[in-house]
């Protein structure tokens, strides 16, 4: 397997992760507002954002990453081996597409 696909399995991974907390620090959160604790409400909400930005930059990094996970993933098909990794025969047919919702 390819670096660049091992990345692009660890950013899924990653962001995986990023989006359960982020679902889950918005929960706490809003649970803290209506109990009308402000000072936790805010911190909470502090560190909502920080995880909302770390989703950001692992999304750009995904942008990248996959794209170089594409093409090695291509080049080893046309050669027909890769480092090791069952390769299918035949032709990848490359599209654009759209950039995944955040």
């Amino acid at each position: 397997m390819q670096e660049d696909t091992k990345d692009a399995g660890i950013i899924a991974a990653a962001q995986r992760v990023e989006h359960y907390e982020i679902a889950a620090y918005g929960t706490v959160r809003t649970w803290a507002d209506l109990l009308g604790r402000d000072d936790d409400a805010n911190l909470l909400e502090e560190t909502l954002e920080e995880e909302k930005e770390t989703d950001q930059k692992l999304t750009q990094l995904a942008e990248n990453i996959n794209v170089q996970a594409e093409q090695d993933a291509g080049a080893g098909s046309r050669s027909g081996t890769q480092s090791g990794s069952r390769v299918e025969s035949g032709s990848r047919r490359t599209t654009a597409r759209k950039k995944p919702a955040a």
